[in-house]
Order: C-alpha cells, then structure tokens, then sequence
C-alpha cells in the first residue's frame, strides 16, 4: 500500500526543481478533486462511480467512529486523473544489500523512496540510480497521504486511481492513509508503516463483521494471495538478507543472489498454478523482483506483528492504541523499538 509519499517533498526544499514538480503535480491533483456531494449531485455521474462513492462516504465515517481516525477534510472530495497512478515511486538498494536508499528531508526525515507525478521523470533517475550499480524499482502509487498538511486545501481526495477496487482493499487503503494523519515519526519508515498497516488490517477486519457474505468471501480470496505472497517473500528476505551478511565472497554473493531469485519466481509460478487458480495480479512485481523491492516489503510489514499485540494490549481499544503508538513515538528510535518488542 502508498504511504507518506509526497509530504517528504512538500515540506522541503532540497532541490527546486523536484520541488516544483511535487508541489505542482499535487494542486493539479487538488484543482481536479470536486466535493463528493457534487458528484452525487450531478445527472452526468455514471451509476457504477457514484455507488463507488456512496461506499467511500460510508468508509470513511466507519473509520471516524469506529476506529478513531481523524474527523477532517480528507477523502470527501474525489478527482478523476489522466493517468493509473496518482504518482511513481522510486525505490533503490545496492546490488548486496536490501538496505534501501534513503533520501533526506528536513521535516520528513530520511525516507527509502522518491515520488515523481511524471512517470518520466521517474524514469530519469531510475536510470541514473541503475548506472551507479543500484539495484531499482519504479512502481505506481494509487495513493498518497500528506500527513494532514493540506487539509486547509480541501485534503487528500479519492482518486480514480483506485475508487473501483474491491469494497476490503478500497477500505484497507483509507484507513492505512489515515493513519498516516495520526503518527508520522521523521526518519522511521517502518514504523510509521507498520503502524499504518496495522490499522489498516485491524480496522478492515472490523468493517468485515458487518459486511455481507459476498463482500467476506471476495476478501478471504485476497488475503489468502496476499498472506501466500507475504510469507514467499519474507523467506526470499531473509535467504538473501544472510548471504548477504555471510563472509562469503562478492562472486559468490551475486552467483547466490541469482539462484535466489530464480527460485522466489518459481515458487510463485508453483502458487500461482496450485492455489491462485492462474491469478496473474502479482506477474508484475515478481518480473521485476530484486533488492530494491523486497527492501520495500520489509518496511511495511516487519513490525506489524508487534503493533496488532499491542492494540490487544490497549483492550482492542483504537484511541487507547493511537494514544500509546503516539507515546512511543515520542521516544527515541532505540526505545521505541525494545517498547514494541516487550511481550
């Protein structure tokens, strides 16, 4: 899922011209957004997107009741874009590593990703960063959050990019953004998104329970994939994560890394054919797996383990679990890392 992806930008100034180019990508985006009422309101709406919205609406005030997410601006109005991402990230890591390269900003902190609006500037780097040896990833985001910055502007809109998802996998993602609003830390994106995750997986299984059979069914589908997906993935990581730390080597390092990753893309054409009956949703990503974007997994999911213990912890109380990942992420990184990892 996207996370704080254009805030880095928005609230720096590290170089004019990237600047320029999110900020201007991003009131685009703004100008484009109408309040979602005016689209219901409008005849010309097609009946597909305006149950679409209608759902949205319906999320988003679960997520304000029931999971305790911000109450504001964000994603009550909706834009249609001319493109299928909302912006492209680009990912690196070194060629023996799945350390990825961060990028540093003075009020963000230092983040593993780069967002572009133009998939060619995107592009540009992704070209520089291979030259210097770099394993790299570009990859479209449907989503991103600014953190709650904009919401004097109307905040973050529903996108067309992805208001025709699946009604779990549009929820998962507002809720994941809106997290986001709650608990940043500059500098520490794995927390941030685990957390976000966290909320993301606790508050849709909390929509399920009222949801109808079909909707449960659909979901279960999914997450099966996904979780089959997860756990691939996370043995790929932690195979190469070793070779890599093991005394062995740079030759042997990169004939290992090879065999590695041969055999992560048959294993997934092996799930793929035995339990995801032909499912070719993940073909993309395993076509183009390498350091960079497994690097990108391991921020979003290492941790959440450990913040789903701690909202058990907190009673299963969402305001009680924000207020204690606040707390935690008050301290500093060392202490909010041996906090989450107490039983």
């Amino acid at each position: 899922m996207a996370g704080a992806l254009l805030a880095a930008a928005l609230l720096s100034g590290c170089s004019l011209g990237y600047y320029a180019q999110s900020v201007g990508g991003h009131l685009d985006l703004m100008q484009r957004a109408r309040p979602v009422e005016d689209w219901l309101a409008d005849s010309a709406t097609a009946a597909s997107l305006r149950e679409r919205l209608q759902l949205a609406q319906r999320l988003r005030e679960f997520a304000v009741r029931e999971l305790r997410l911000p109450d504001n601006a964000s994603y009550r109005r909706y834009a249609e874009l001319p493109r299928a991402a909302a912006v492209w990230n680009v990912v690196a890591a070194p060629e023996l590593s799945l350390t990825l390269q961060t990028w540093c900003f003075p009020v963000a902190g230092c983040v593993g990703y780069r967002g572009y609006f133009d998939r060619a500037e995107a592009d540009a780097l992704a070209s520089e960063l291979r030259a210097q040896g770099l394993d790299v990833d570009v990859y479209g985001v449907p989503a991103y959050s600014t953190l709650g910055w904009t919401n004097w502007l109307g905040g973050d809109p529903l996108l067309s990019t992805f208001i025709r998802w699946p009604e779990s996998e549009l929820a998962r993602l507002l809720f994941h953004e809106l997290a986001h609003q709650i608990v940043y830390v500059p500098g520490d994106t794995t927390f941030n998104e685990s957390y976000a995750t966290a909320v993301e997986r606790l508050g849709v299984r909390r929509w399920l329970q009222q949801a109808g059979p079909a909707t449960q069914a659909e979901h279960a589908a999914l997450e099966t994939r996904r979780q089959d997906f997860r756990a691939l993935t996370r043995k790929a990581r932690q195979e190469l994560d070793a070779l890599f730390r093991n005394p062995a080597s740079d030759a042997d390092k990169r004939a290992g890394k090879a065999a590695l990753m041969t055999r992560l893309r048959a294993d997934h054409q092996t799930l793929k054919a035995d339990r995801w009956g032909g499912f070719a949703g993940y073909d993309g990503w395993f076509a183009r797996a390498n350091n960079a974007t497994l690097g990108v997994l391991g921020a979003y999911d290492e941790l959440v383990p450990a913040f789903e213990r701690l909202f058990e912890r907190q009673g299963s109380d969402f305001e009680r679990f924000h207020a204690e990942v606040k707390r935690l992420a008050a301290l500093p990184q060392a202490q909010r890392a041996a906090a989450l990892s107490s039983p």
